[in-house]
Order: structure tokens, then C-alpha cells, then sequence
């Protein structure tokens, strides 16, 4: 008996794949550099390694409520209250085995066979496979000439009557950009009059750079936490770099949550006490963790930028948050799969193919690794692909001479 016909048609992670590739070549010894990946290198904030720990001293790690735990959905209502400016109650958070778990359970208690939900390019490579998942059907929204911002006319004009969501994440993965607060406050809107849920990816929403403040969905509706089609999504693994914890948690109206909850009790029951109290230490405790993350990212994407725009034929906007960027690297070659895999078995450096986020062409390059990473990583991309940059270079050891340009 074989895999159903549903399982065998959602695609393989890119980001998995390039990580496996990479993890052999290491094991060989291989001097590899990865700028493909979405993992800080910060340890874990104190408070949450102190909670966690906590936990584990008790040995009383047994189920939890499936919504959560009380004290970290208290925690949840007053970040939500001081970060989003919205009043929310404990019956409108559940909390899930990360942002992702959340994503796909909300899809799963939201789309009936054939729904429609808006996908604004670029995307986070999962957002279609999900949809795909629970039957539901991803409408791509491309912006024009390669912009990372869509326009809303090209989002009303991809609107039918089967369309039940517009999945949003501003800071953006994996362009890092910023959306402005008149395409928010127009997507609100346009939720709010057709009856559509405009789901806000947030995972990232305090890491942004240069002074700008991502808008909160809820400061454009008039309508109450009850009442409103806007749904937020957020968690800890970006924000405090603690990606191996899996908490996340969605704030929606109470009957959505209900039926969340339905969900979560037949499938993981519930998520683990231990790490929920880490996921709690850290929204309790010192913020500054956070800064300390947003400043060392906000330096190396400078850092980034400066290597990238000595770059003959390559095209970069700057991204306003995240943990990426999103290069143009048409002028080299317009299939960025191949592209990928040419420059990991070339110059050993992992990249993440731009076709898996709806910008075929492109590559995303993560600056949220160490400077040296991201100096030395594009310098190896730039002799592999560069005929201006020097014909010989140095990977780890080995001096390597460039023969096929």
C-alpha cells in the first residue's frame, strides 16, 4: 500500500533538504558556511532556562490544559495588551507546539475543501503546503517587478467567492520587508467588510531595523476581539532566538479558539509543561534579550548589505527586519534550485532557492549567523558566480581555482 495521493503531493522543505546536504558535507569535513538558515546563534534568555529548569526539579511534568498552561496565557494576554494594544481574555489564546503548529491547526479549523486563501509573494515556503494539507486551495499574489510589497488592487482582484483567508507576515520572511501601514490598515479593511480573515503571521515583529515599528493588524478595526476577522499569530523562537523550544499560541475570537482547542485535544493532546514555563520566563523576565538580538541583527544585516552591493549584476533591497534577505540573482541564472545546489557543491556555501518563496530567480541569505560567516559566504558566492572576482580562493584549507567560467 502506498501514501495517499494528498501526502505525496506536498513538497519536500527546501530549507530541510540543504540543511541535510550540508550536515554530510560537514561530517566529511567539509569548511561549509550556512546562509540558508532561520537559527540565531544566542543562547537561550536566563529566565526561560531558569523556569524550564524549575520544572524539571519539581519531576512533576505531567498534561497540561490543551490551550495551556494559565500563567503563560496570562503572560500571552498582557504581551498581546502592551504590544498590539488590544484587550484580549485567556478564552482567546491557545498555545501550540510553535508558530507553525499553530499556523497549519488554524488553517485546519478554518478551510472547508476547495476555500481559497490569499498568498502575498514572497512567502514563507510552508504557507502553500499547508493550505494544500487541508484542502484548501493557496492564490498566489505576486507583487510587480520583483517588489517585495503587493499592491491591494492585485489583492481585491484575486479575491472570488470561495476566498476565506489572506495570510499576512510583515516583517517578512524571507524579503525582511516591512509592510506600510496603509497596505495594513487597507487588508483590515477589506477583511472587515468581506468577511474574510486576514491572518497576521508576527513571529518576527519586534526584530526591525533602522527606527521602524511594524503596524498592528488590530489598530485598523473598530470591531471588537469577538467580532473581528483578525487573527494573530506569534511565538518565541524568533524573538528571543529560542527556536528549539516550539511555543507559539494564536489570539482569535473565543468560538474559533473552541474549535482550536477540539483540534489540538485529537491531535497532540497538549504541549509540554517544561517548555511552556521557558516560553513564560521569557515573556516575564527582562525584555532585553530581545534588543540584544535586534541589534546584532540590524549589524550584520549592514554587513550583509555592504558585501552584496559589491556585487557585479547581483540586485538587493534592504531588508527592514527578519532574519533575511532576498538577492536578485537573475543576471547569473533565472533557476534558483539549480542555482543552489551549484554554489553548495562549488563554494560550500547553503543558500535557500527564491522559487520556494514565489520570487523564482532570487536566493534568501540569512544574516542572523556571525559576521565572519556572512563576509567569507558571500565571498565565496562571488568567485563561484563572479568572472570580475579573483580566479583563486581559499576554502578552509584548500586553495580552490574557479575553472568553469
Amino acid at each position: 500500500m502506498g501514501a495517499s495521493t494528498l501526502a505525496r503531493s506536498i513538497a519536500e522543505s527546501p530549507t530541510l533538504s540543504l540543511n541535510e546536504q550540508a550536515r554530510i558535507l560537514r561530517e566529511k569535513g567539509e569548511a561549509v558556511i550556512h546562509l540558508g538558515g532561520g537559527e540565531p546563534k544566542n543562547k537561550a534568555p536566563i529566565n526561560a532556562i531558569l523556569a524550564s529548569a524549575a520544572k524539571l526539579k519539581e519531576g512533576d511534568i505531567k498534561y497540561t490544559p490543551t490551550d495551556g498552561i494559565p500563567s503563560l496565557k496570562k503572560a500571552i494576554v498582557r504581551y498581546t495588551e502592551e504590544n498590539y494594544d488590544r484587550v484580549v481574555g485567556p478564552e482567546n489564546v491557545i498555545v501550540s507546539a510553535g508558530a507553525k503548529q499553530s499556523l497549519y491547526n488554524l488553517l485546519y479549523t478554518l478551510l472547508n475543501p476547495q476555500d481559497e486563501v490569499i498568498v502575498l509573494a514572497p512567502y514563507w515556503v510552508s504557507y502553500p503546503e499547508m493550505i494544500k494539507m487541508v484542502y484548501g486551495i493557496p492564490v498566489i499574489v505576486t507583487p510587480e517587478d520583483g517588489r517585495f510589497i503587493p499592491r491591494m488592487k492585485d489583492i481585491e482582484a484575486a479575491l472570488s467567492s470561495y476566498t476565506k483567508a489572506i495570510i499576512v507576515n510583515s516583517p517578512n520572511n524571507p524579503s525582511g520587508a516591512v509592510y506600510p501601514e496603509e497596505l495594513i490598515a487597507g487588508i483590515v479593511d477589506l477583511c472587515e467588510k468581506k468577511g474574510i480573515y486576514m491572518i497576521s503571521d508576527d513571529i518576527y515583529h519586534k526584530l526591525v531595523f533602522d527606527g521602524k515599528t511594524p503596524a498592528s493588524p488590530y489598530k485598523f478595526t473598530a470591531k471588537d476581539t469577538e467580532n473581528t476577522k483578525v487573527i494573530t499569530i506569534n511565538g518565541i523562537s524568533k524573538l528571543y532566538g529560542m527556536t528549539g523550544f516550539r511555543i507559539g499560541w494564536v489570539v482569535a475570537p473565543k468560538d474559533i479558539v473552541m474549535v482550536l482547542l477540539n483540534v489540538q485535544a485529537q491531535t497532540v493532546s497538549c504541549t509540554s509543561v517544561v517548555l511552556q514555563a521557558a516560553a513564560e520566563g521569557a515573556l516575564t523576565g527582562l525584555q532585553s534579550p530581545i534588543e540584544a538580538l535586534r541589534l546584532t541583527l540590524e549589524n550584520n544585516r549592514n554587513v550583509m548589505m555592504q558585501e552584496l552591493e559589491s556585487f557585479n549584476g547581483v540586485k538587493v533591497t534592504k531588508p527592514d527586519g527578519t532574519y533575511y534577505c532576498l538577492p536578485d540573482f537573475r543576471a547569473y541564472s533565472n533557476k534558483s534550485v539549480e542555482l543552489s545546489q551549484f554554489l553548495l557543491k562549488k563554494a560550500l556555501v547553503v543558500t535557500v532557492p527564491g522559487k520556494e518563496f514565489g520570487m523564482e530567480g532570487h536566493l534568501r541569505l540569512s544574516y542572523c549567523t556571525s559576521v565572519k560567516d556572512i563576509t567569507e559566504g558571500v565571498a565565496r558566492i562571488k568567485w563561484a558566480l563572479d568572472p570580475a572576482s579573483p580566479n583563486e580562493i581559499y576554502i578552509g584549507e584548500r586553495k580552490l581555482v574557479r575553472d568553469w567560467l
